[in-house]
């Protein structure tokens, strides 16, 4: 029988989109989600190659939880196949919509595994290695993303498209990444503006948040992941020929163009 994670993995290899996941196998709790999104990532990881190399937090801010019909952050897996290096050239058609979100990252210095008891941003802070900036691609195999609801965006692998890294700081510990500004430009002009607050008041209540929850599921982080934190502005729906450049203050900057 073809399951939901066959169907979006076909829809993602073949570059097709989807009206919507059949009822009879469609998704109704993020826990059936996120199943359907590790059967996923499998068929993905067997098509493609490579590894999963950290996770990506999506709806931490209030303004994208409202769009998408959501109440709740959700997560989906980084892969390696997906991974672009700053400066970074990205075939736009590769991608439906292109939706691009600057956000915070950070790199894991050591394992956390599942724990019985809820960890701390404290003690989650000090297995961090370093912080990034970046910028998350994301898109949807379905035709309309934002009323299709949440178990089926989390089993999509929460909408992720690629993701572009720029240089670790490992001397972060300081910063206020809550006060940052960060700014998108898009061919010379900034168009979008914010601050790290808007990803859930702090990008490390965003990962608190992750690792919380994958442990709800018995699972960890690994030391040299990374984990994406969520939008820090505006979303930008980018076209092909666009040169875009997400500074993030002391913290560094990305580059992408859509070629």
């Amino acid at each position: 029988m073809t399951t939901s994670a066959d169907l979006l993995a076909q829809a993602r290899i073949k570059h097709q989109r989807l009206p919507e996941l059949p009822g009879h196998i469609r998704p109704k709790t993020p826990a059936e989600a996120y199943l359907v999104q590790d059967g996923l990532v499998e068929r993905l990881l067997e098509h493609y190659g490579g590894t999963v190399i950290g996770y990506k937090v999506a709806c931490t801010n209030v303004t994208a939880q409202r769009q998408l019909n959501v109440d709740a952050p959700f997560a989906g897996r980084l892969l390696s196949a997906f991974f672009y290096e700053s400066p970074a050239r990205v075939e736009a058609a590769q991608s439906f919509m292109r939706v691009v979100e600057a956000e915070f990252a950070f790199e894991m210095g050591r394992d956390l595994p599942p724990s019985e008891a809820p960890r701390s941003r404290q003690e989650i802070a000090a297995a961090v290695k370093a912080v990034l900036p970046g910028i998350e691609i994301v898109d949807s195999r379905f035709d309309d993303w934002l009323t299709i609801g949440a178990p089926s965006l989390i089993a999509d692998n929460a909408c992720n498209a690629a993701w572009v890294k720029g240089s670790a700081i490992t001397n972060w510990q300081s910063m206020d990444l809550a006060a940052q500004a960060v700014r998108v430009t898009v061919n010379g002009r900034v168009l979008r503006e914010g601050t790290g607050s808007n990803v859930l008041g702090h990008p490390l209540n965003a990962l608190e948040w992750l690792v919380n929850s994958l442990s709800a599921r018995g699972l960890g982080l690994k030391a040299g992941q990374y984990i994406t934190t969520g939008v820090t502005t505006e979303v930008y729906m980018a076209e092909r020929g666009d040169r875009i450049t997400a500074d993030f203050g002391p913290v560094g900057s990305v580059d992408l163009t859509f070629v």
